[in-house]
């Protein structure tokens, strides 16, 4: 029953381009607001990936991450329907696919990737990002962690 873990995906993907959408009307580039001591709110296009990853490419890169992210959200629709009763693994499986969507709409609506949310400390800053970067963060996270408990998990079919 896949079907679930699709809805949370697509939701999530209209829960990251509604806050991008309100960044976008709200935030002009360059423009810093103030959230507490160590988060700010600013509007940044990441023409690259992780930490600017290839971002100072001719454009190139645009359609190879874009490519690279419809290829792995099928590899995660195939195997959503295999395994969609492991909660864990599906729950990961759907951020990541959920957040790849969201930021490869950004890459063809925009050419690059809408980041927003600014983190900082004792004058370091984590360089920005967004809701669909979150979750595939989160979803990596839940991966391993999964991947670390699969030893000891039972096997249903023994």
């Amino acid at each position: 029953m896949p079907s679930r873990w699709y809805g949370l995906a697509g939701l999530l993907i209209g829960l990251d381009q509604l806050s991008k959408w309100l960044v976008l009307e709200n935030i002009r580039p360059g423009e810093t607001i103030y959230v507490a001591p160590f988060w700010n709110w600013v509007l940044a296009f990441n023409s690259g990936a992780a930490f600017s990853f290839l971002a100072d490419q001719p454009g190139w890169q645009r359609w190879l991450f874009s490519g690279l992210a419809l290829a792995v959200a099928g590899w995660i629709a195939v195997t959503l329907r295999h395994h969609a009763r492991q909660k864990l693994l599906s729950l990961a499986l759907t951020l990541i696919m959920g957040g790849a969507l969201g930021n490869v709409i950004d890459r063809i609506r925009f050419g690059a990737v809408v980041d927003f949310i600014q983190w900082h400390a004792a004058g370091f800053y984590w360089p920005a990002f967004n809701v669909a970067d979150s979750a595939i963060t989160v979803g990596a996270v839940l991966l391993v962690v999964e991947q670390l408990l699969a030893p000891n998990r039972k096997d249903i079919a023994s």
